[in-house]
């Protein structure tokens, strides 16, 4: 699907479903964003014609060295990064492509990343916007770190509930289920990380395009980004070694409720044993033994059972084993 946005009088407008393939078709002058979302090839080739360039392919953009992400070619640069997507159900880290050519952005994806909504959404509400491909390329930036930013944030908050989940007296056997959310929540900041690294080389290689370089205003705009790619990544980090402790934390719990249950069964081993060897000696079916014939031999029997299985429970709780 073709989606481009064009610069009118009322500020930027989206045109949808243009079919580019067709021999008339002809780049509109006022286009400022041509999103290509899971395009054919006969789509890339014919983008290819109009703007002159080569377009990197969905093999292409699985690569992961940076020479094969970051390049100029024909005066036109190329950067490919990594987004975060559908954080809600299975994250993803998907590759996107940003093409700055002729003062135009041409984005490449083969998913939908909710930035991508979001950000049309905003630039049509705007009256008026003096926009070029630069400044488009710019927001959409912001807009894709603004939501990798709530996906950490969500993903915090979820970290800090099974921080006091875990550490909670009353948790009751729900360790599994922690395990479960731990492991979600160390994919959305693996995948976050592996998002923002891509992020922050694009935004290093982006100030090389002659769209940039040469304004101020778009340096100081790519170094805010750069700070805030740096801020989140620490962040990362910080989140990640905490999901490591907790991860450490649970596993520690369940060894100890195990060896819990194993003391459990030892010490009823101790305690029933003794009375097991009083009860097996005097269930031998021999002739001469003299306590069967006394009167008071079953009752006495009986004591030294409880004897012999109260003592030692009494001895290790003045241990502390108890």
């Amino acid at each position: 699907m073709l989606r481009v946005l064009r610069q009118s009088e009322g500020g930027l407008r989206t045109v949808e479903s243009e079919d580019i393939t067709d021999r008339d078709w002809v780049m509109p002058p006022d286009a400022v964003w041509i999103d290509l979302a899971s395009p054919t090839r006969a789509e890339e080739l014919a983008m290819e014609a109009a703007l002159g360039v080569n377009l990197p392919t969905r093999e292409e953009m699985a690569e992961i060295e940076v020479s094969s992400r970051l390049y100029q070619d024909h005066g036109a640069t190329f950067m490919i990064a990594t987004l975060l997507t559908n954080s809600e159900t299975e994250p993803r880290a998907v590759p996107v492509t940003f093409v700055l050519a002729a003062n135009r952005l041409v984005t490449i994806r083969y998913d939908e990343p909710r930035a991508f909504s979001a950000f049309v959404a905003q630039v049509e509400r705007q009256p008026n916007p003096e926009h070029s491909g630069v400044h488009v390329f710019l927001g959409l930036m912001d807009a894709i770190i603004d939501r990798i930013s709530d996906v950490l944030e969500h993903a915090s908050e979820e970290v800090e509930q099974i921080s006091r989940t875990i550490f909670d007296p009353q948790r009751k056997g729900k360790l599994e289920v922690i395990l479960n959310r731990l492991g979600r929540a160390n994919m959305i900041m693996a995948k976050g990380r592996e998002s923002l690294v891509t992020l922050a080389r694009l935004s290093s290689f982006a100030g090389l395009a002659d769209e940039i370089e040469h304004s101020h205003d778009c340096q100081e705009h790519l170094s805010s980004l750069k700070s805030d790619v740096q801020s989140l990544t620490d962040h990362v980090a910080y989140q990640s070694g905490n999901i490591t402790f907790l991860l450490d934390a649970a596993l520690g719990f369940i060894g100890i409720e195990q060896n819990s249950i194993s003391k459990i069964f030892s010490i009823a081993s101790v305690v029933f044993l003794p009375a097991t060897l009083l009860a097996g000696i005097y269930g031998m079916n021999f002739e001469h033994m003299p306590e069967l014939r006394v009167a008071i031999a079953y009752p006495m029997a009986l004591v030294a059972m409880l004897v012999v299985m109260v003592a030692p429970i009494i001895w290790m709780r003045r241990r502390g084993w108890l």
